[in-house]
Order: C-alpha cells, then structure tokens, then sequence
C-alpha cells in the first residue's frame, strides 16, 4: 500500500475561508500535473516546480474549471511523509474540496484512510510511534496545558527517555546472553551487583513514567464531573457560571432540566467536563423520570461529583440520602445562594465551597477546589514532557513485571536463560511504546483513531 499515491481533504469539512486537499506518494507530482493548469509566468506544472513552492492556478476535469486553487509543491525526503507531497488549496466550502478530491482521485489517487499520512510518517522514519500519537493529542488539545505536553512528546521528549531506557537494557541483555554462550564462566559478583543495579535503575524509571499515567489520560480526555443535586438547588446555573457562558436552561419552575447536558470548561488549565444533571428527586413525570434514570447513569460514570445544596433552605431527608450515597466518591459540597440568609446546617467534616450562582460569587475558588481533586500538587514544565498514555502505561507495567522477573531469578542464581527470557519480554514491551516492536494490528487500531486528512 506504500506504493499508492493517497488524498484526502486536510482541513475540516464545512463552509470556510480555505479548504486543504492532499496528496503523498510517487506519484503525487504526476497526478496534480493532470488536473492543475499554471496561471501566470511564475507558475510551473507541478512535476516541473522546485521543491518548497507555491504556484497559482486552477484545477481543471474534462476542460472544465472546478477552482481558483494555490499547489505547494514538496518535494521527498523533506515532507510530511518522506514521498511526494502535493497540497492544493482551494475555496472552503464542502462542494470546492470534494470536486478537487474527485478530480484528483480520477486522476490515479487513492483515498486515504485514517491516519495514513501519519502512518506513513512512521512507516518511513521520519517519527516514531510515540510521536505520531502525539499528532492525535495535538489535534484533540483542548487546554494550553494539554497542547504543550503533546508537542513535548512529538519533539520526542517522552521518546529519547524511552530510547535511553531500552538501550540500557539490550546492553544488559547482551552481557546476560554472553554468559549463557559461556556456560562454564559465571557472572563475576561484582559485575552482578553492577547489573542489578542497573536493572533496578530501569525499574525506577518505568515507576516514574507511571506515575504520569494518571495525569496524562486527564489532559488527553479530560476528567467527567457530574453536578448534582435537589431540584432547584442551582445546578444549571452553577454548570453556566463554570463555563462563562448560559448553556443551561434557569428557571425557577423545579424539574427543569430534563435531560444531561455535558461541556467542557478549562478549568486552570485541565479539561473538565461538566455534566448538569436531572434533580434528584422522586417524580410521576415520565420524562423526568427518565432524566432522572440518565442522571443516574451519568453518577456511576463520573470521577468527580459536585454536589450542590441550598444554603437557603434546610437539610431535608433526601439532602442526607444523597450525602451517604455520595460519600465514597471524591465529590465537592457547593453550598449554593450564599447571598440569602443561611439555613443549612451540615456536619463540621464536611467541608465545603460557597458560591451564589446569580452574582458568580465563590466560584473562582470552586475552580482552585476542583483543580485540588482533580491534580494535586503543581503542574510543573518537566512532567508535560513525559507523560504516558494508556497504551504506553499497559506496555511499561508488562516490561516493569518482566524486569522484576529478571531482577528475581539474577539474585536468586536461576538459570541465565530464564533471566534472559524476561528480560527479552521487556525490552519488546519497552520497544512497542517507539515503535521499535510492533505488529500491524497495532498499528491499525493507533491510527484509525487519526481523521482521514491527518
């Protein structure tokens, strides 16, 4: 599949400014050479141009005009891909970017598939695999916290430490295999000491890079906050005061929101995502009902819970249900209408955040409490700069128990090849976070998470 010239629309679909189609392969030059026709006495035929050009022209089928378009021309090695890059920009709008596609596709392109100009850019070595999925993460960032630790892993931060870790290793494993070919000749003590110590230095490391695991799948998705609580107790509005803007429906009737409404908010610097939920309550409404059984659903599903309660009003029967249900979640109590008189009385350990939802009141410090439960600590530059993600955390916990296997069986004097065996596992499990051991399905499953153009 290498061998096929590929295109696909780069930009977003929908009307716009500008629209992207590109196309990588050898055949890229030759292609854009059959539907593009050079205006002016500084425009080439594209086989013809200079590498890291831009020329003015139209894209024409069957003699007939489709677009105004601008070719840059690139030019293997030094491309996206490593091949042939053709990118032709032409009017945005959904009708302009799919007959230049077709145009070009009629004229010996392949469409391509997710992630394909990326997994080329792996396939040919221009990236590893730790930064192609990085791409991914740029793309989706949805906080200036989250876009600076994905473009620290795809200036290969995260990779070079990985390179290090799994170069140690190979060293560690050849010194163990060379004893094995030399069955009458043990490790020398002291050179054993140096090689358990060096294999405890690579434990210590992937127990470093773990402990990011946490926060790294908190910037690339965000943490799920349901906010809950009686009807009328002021959810809605709280959901609109985090986000800065009225998303929810306010209304003084109770049973309002009738359904789960989710938004992401940027919360100092972490994505959260806001679910406003049904109120709790006991209901012959049908669809409140349902609301309800969905808000249920949406608590089972939440990592943090911000319980909203009427300082208003008194502690009722059901406010005491919800906070013995709640307790074993990491929740928030957001006492809510801090600017009318006080009523609630609620237990000393309980702390709590007091907000008034109608002036914004308290809700800068509900973001530092929401921060706190979410990250604690400082989000410090260094650890954006190596922080895995699911795939890699399953990868280093198979090479940590291998390493350890190793560890084991080289202090207990096991046989060589039993240490040589786990420690074989774990380089492999090191390897496939870079790439340097992989399989196609792999492969496949990374970059068919990519959007088509990418």
């Amino acid at each position: 599949m290498l061998e096929d010239t590929i295109a696909a629309i780069a930009t977003p679909l929908g009307e716009g400014g500008l629209a992207v189609v590109r196309l990588s392969g050898a055949a890229a030059l030759a292609i854009a050479d059959q539907c593009f026709v050079a205006s002016g006495k500084n425009s080439a035929k594209p086989s013809q141009a200079l590498t890291h050009t831009i020329h003015y022209g139209k894209v024409v089928q069957g003699g007939r005009t489709i677009d105004e378009v601008m070719v840059a021309v690139m030019r293997a090695p030094r491309t996206l891909t490593r091949e042939d890059v053709v990118e032709i920009t032409c009017h945005g709008g959904l009708l302009p970017a799919k007959m230049v596609l077709d145009t070009v596709l009629e004229s010996g392109a392949r469409m391509a598939m997710p992630g394909e100009f990326t997994k080329r850019a792996f396939l040919n070595g221009r990236i590893d695999l730790a930064q192609a999925e990085a791409v991914a993460d740029l793309i989706h960032a949805r906080t200036e916290l989250a876009l600076t630790a994905a473009n620290e892993q795809l200036a290969g931060k995260l990779s070079q430490r990985i390179n290090e870790l799994r170069d140690d290793m190979i060293k560690i494993l050849a010194h163990v295999e060379a004893h094995i070919d030399f069955p009458d000749e043990d490790i020398a003590p002291d050179t054993k000491a140096q090689l358990l110590q060096r294999l405890d230095n690579a434990v210590a490391f992937m127990d470093e890079l773990l402990r990011t695991a946490n926060e790294g799948q908190i910037l690339r998705r965000g943490i799920r906050a349901a906010i809950v609580g009686r009807p009328n107790a002021g959810k809605s509005s709280l959901l609109n005061q985090l986000l800065g803007h009225d998303r929810a429906i306010v209304s003084a009737i109770p049973g309002t929101t009738r359904d789960t409404i989710e938004e992401t908010a940027n919360i100092r610097g972490l994505p959260v995502v806001f679910v406003d939920t049904a109120g709790l309550r006991d209901s012959g409404d049908e669809i409140e009902i349902e609301g309800i059984r969905r808000s249920r659903a949406t608590l089972a599903k939440a990592e943090l819970i911000l319980h909203v309660l009427d300082n208003s009003d008194s502690l009722t029967a059901a406010d005491e249900t919800y906070l013995a249900e709640f307790s074993g979640k990491k929740r928030i109590l957001v006492r809510n209408k801090m600017d009318l008189p006080k009523k609630l009385l609620l237990p000393d350990e309980l702390k709590t955040v007091e907000v008034c939802c109608l002036s914004g009141k308290g809700i800068e410090a509900l973001k530092d409490a929401v921060k706190e439960v979410v990250w604690a600590g400082e989000i410090r530059a260094e650890m954006l700069q190596v922080m895995i993600n699911s795939r890699h955390q399953g990868a280093l916990k198979r090479a940590r128990s291998s390493t350890a296997e190793t560890i084991g069986a080289l202090r207990e004097n096991l046989t060589l090849e039993l240490a040589a065996m786990d420690l074989r596992i774990a380089v492999n499990a090191v390897g496939e976070i870079v790439g340097k051991t992989t399989n196609e399905d792999l492969l496949d499953s990374i970059f068919s998470q990519f959007c088509i153009g990418k």
